[in-house]
């Protein structure tokens, strides 16, 4: 009996059991988190949001961006895109809706 114990307590200390964020999974999770609630304080701030403008960066190599809900193909538009990620200073993005609902990362 204790030996079964101490077997499932040294799998479990282990990370056999459980699923495990990875790095990128966790920076992509911390960036969603980051644009809704940079969006919440740019709504509050008075920002319209209705023509889907770039809040910027929101943590290194992410930029938050307000697009239409459901997207539209001027969302695609380079020139509607945050200039840090169209120029490559960023890699990745958050999309939020207006209302700061979250639509995609990449």
């Amino acid at each position: 009996m204790i030996r079964a114990l101490a077997a499932g307590l040294l799998l479990l200390l282990s990370g056999c059991i459980g699923e495990k964020i990875v790095p990128d999974e966790q920076a992509a999770l911390s960036a969603v988190q980051k644009c809704q609630m940079h969006c919440s304080a740019s709504e509050k701030k008075g920002v319209d949001m209705s023509p889907g403008p770039c809040l910027g960066l929101i943590e290194n190599d992410w930029v938050c961006d307000v697009a239409h809900s459901p997207r539209q193909a001027v969302d695609d538009l380079p020139e509607n895109q945050c200039a840090d990620y169209r120029e490559g200073r960023a890699h990745h993005f958050v999309e939020v809706t207006p209302d700061c609902r979250f639509i995609r990362e990449a």
